[in-house]
C-alpha cells in the first residue's frame, strides 16, 4: 500500500510544478516579459508590471484555471511570483 501513497505523493507534486510553470507563462505572456525574469523569488515590482498589466493576469490566471480569484486574498497579499503561484494554487486546490 505504501507504493500507491508514494506514487500520490509524486503526482501531487508534478501537478503542483506544472502548475507553476502554467501561471509563469500567463504571467510571461500577459506581462510580455522575458521568461528569464520571471522566477519564483522576482517580486512583483522588479518585474515592473503595471496595475493593468495584473489584471490582465488575473483574468488569463481565472481563464486558464476555471478559477474565480478574490482580490482580497492571498493574491492581493502576493508580493513575489512564488506569493502568485502560492495563491492560484490554492484556489485551484479549494475548487477540486
Amino acid at each position: 500500500m505504501s507504493g500507491g501513497r508514494e506514487q500520490s505523493v509524486e503526482t501531487k507534486v508534478f501537478e503542483h510544478g506544472d502548475l507553476v510553470n502554467q501561471v509563469i507563462d500567463v504571467i510571461v505572456k500577459e506581462g510580455s516579459l522575458d521568461r528569464e525574469k520571471v522566477t519564483l523569488d522576482a517580486t512583483i515590482e522588479s518585474l515592473d508590471l503595471k496595475s493593468i498589466d495584473i489584471v490582465m493576469i488575473l483574468t488569463a490566471l481565472e481563464a486558464t484555471f476555471d478559477v474565480y480569484i478574490p482580490m482580497d486574498g492571498p493574491f492581493l497579499d502576493a508580493k513575489d511570483v512564488r506569493g502568485l503561484t502560492d495563491a492560484i494554487a490554492a484556489i485551484v486546490k479549494e475548487k477540486s
